[in-house]
């Protein structure tokens, strides 16, 4: 297959929606999202059978993460990817920008932690070995707004805007590493900021606010760029197959407001789930200092009534 990614492709007919949904199984990603729902279900199901509670919004926000996944690399939209900007930008923005949010709305970290058993005493079980990972210091630097928020720019403009994406497409494992590298950057930049697992940074609601906008402006200006390009800059999607019936410039204009509108959606739904995380942090404070303010009050009741009794003795 050469560099411009089209050699298994020729023979692709026109795209219609309908026919990137096909199911088209990219065997990596397919063996990785059955993998992914046989763990959570297993974790659920031993918290059910110990007696515990899960939340039903967390199974389905994981569900929903995993089928986007599956969505983007085990349909026809894979296929047409390899030759279409846009339809690989639809691929890059879901698998980098929704699918981690609702994979981490699952908290499939805590999960973990309360379904796998602690190991004997003084030996090292999966569970310990988690714990380890999440308190190391490679944990502590891969998820610090430091590296974070550059790691989310450069995945835009180091990858398009210099020769490693064409070197990239050029080959079906660097297509594939391509796509497992947004979808970690999308896990480790968003982790932190949706603190619903635990991690090693745990910064306050203002701050993680600030810390997801620091990265959409330059994600919308990505997207200006590719709209305001006056010719095409990628060399993969230069000349699409003919029978496609698609213009390059025209196809890089969509691939440019998919991103460009993709910046926001994001940002609406981390938004909705830090306000909601926030107020429920707020009841629970207020609910704390309520049954404080109680114990204080029945102290304070208490040593009025013993005072009104020694009083009451006195006037004997």
């Amino acid at each position: 297959m050469d560099h411009s990614g089209h050699g298994m492709h020729m023979d692709l007919p026109p795209f219609t929606l309908g026919r990137g949904l096909e199911f088209s199984a990219e065997p990596f990603f397919l063996i990785g999202c059955l993998a992914a729902l046989a763990l959570y279900g297993w974790g659920v199901l031993r918290l059910r059978q110990r007696g515990d509670g899960w939340p039903l919004g967390r199974t389905l926000a994981f569900v929903a993460g995993v089928l986007s996944i599956a969505l983007v690399m085990c349909t026809k939209l894979n296929d047409y990817g390899m030759v279409l900007f846009s339809v690989h930008m639809v691929q890059h923005m879901i698998i980098s920008m929704l699918s981690p949010i609702l994979l981490l709305l699952g908290a499939p970290v805590t999960l973990a932690l309360r379904a796998l058993p602690p190991a004997a005493r003084g030996r090292k079980g999966p569970r310990e070995l988690l714990l380890m990972l999440l308190h190391s210091r490679y944990m502590r630097i891969i998820t610090h707004p430091v590296f974070t928020i550059p790691l989310f720019i450069a995945s835009l403009y180091a990858l398009y805007f210099t020769p490693i994406f064409d070197y990239l497409m050029g080959s079906k494992a660097g297509h594939l590493g391509m796509m497992v590298h947004f979808l970690a950057v999308g896990l480790v930049f968003f982790w932190p900021i949706m603190g619903v697992d635990p991690g090693p940074h745990r910064p306050g609601y203002v701050m993680r606010m600030l810390e997801l906008f620091a990265g959409m402006p330059f994600h919308a200006f990505f997207g200006i760029a590719l709209m305001m390009a006056s010719e095409p800059l990628i060399g993969t999607y230069a000349n699409p197959p003919v029978s496609l019936g698609i213009d390059a410039l025209d196809d890089q204009q969509w691939a440019g407001g998919i991103a460009w509108a993709f910046s926001e959606v994001p940002s609406v739904l981390v938004l909705i789930a830090l306000v909601y995380q926030w107020y429920r942090s707020e009841q629970r404070q207020a609910k704390r200092m309520d049954r404080a303010a109680d114990r204080d009050g029945d102290k304070e009741l208490e040593a009025y009534n013993a005072y009104l009794a020694s009083l009451q003795a006195r006037g004997r």
